[in-house]
């Protein structure tokens, strides 16, 4: 990320300084796992498609909080926990491409009152299952 990106947001309340807290963000990667743990055991229906797709979104956003997090700085929107993930170094990058329009997919779910289809969920939850793993080892070794 950009060092002037990153001031802009930080001039516009989008981030917050904060210090470096290795055991939040360790906090921050098992309770996105356990989160995605649980999820899965739930059987992929019209009726489940928005809690699945909801708790997806808030697992895949815990892992851009705890990104920022690492880097010194508390994301105050979606927008820059998005961000920082479709920045990141991995090798389905193209993947996180999808990000804001799951993010707009979620808003119109929480304050719209739209339901989410069998198709986005399953998009955002192979999302997951392509990416998480090399974003959760990235992020776990800049905590160490």
């Amino acid at each position: 990320m950009k060092r002037e990106t990153i001031n802009h947001w930080v001039k516009l309340d989008y981030l917050r300084k904060k210090m470096v807290d290795r055991q939040k963000v360790n906090s921050m990667v098992a309770s996105a796992e356990d989160n995605m743990n649980i999820v899965k055991t739930i059987p992929l229906t019209e009726k489940s498609a928005i809690l699945i797709f909801r708790e997806t979104y808030e697992s895949i956003r815990q892992l851009g909080d705890a990104s920022w997090l690492l880097q010194g700085y508390e994301p105050r929107n979606h927008e820059v926990c998005m961000e920082v993930l479709k920045d990141m170094d991995i090798k389905d990058k193209v993947m996180m491409q999808h990000l804001n329009r799951f993010k707009k997919i979620r808003n119109d779910i929480n304050y719209r009152g739209f339901k989410a289809t069998l198709a986005q969920a399953t998009e955002i939850l192979k999302l997951w299952d392509t990416c998480s793993e090399e974003i959760i080892g990235l992020l776990m070794r800049k905590s160490l």
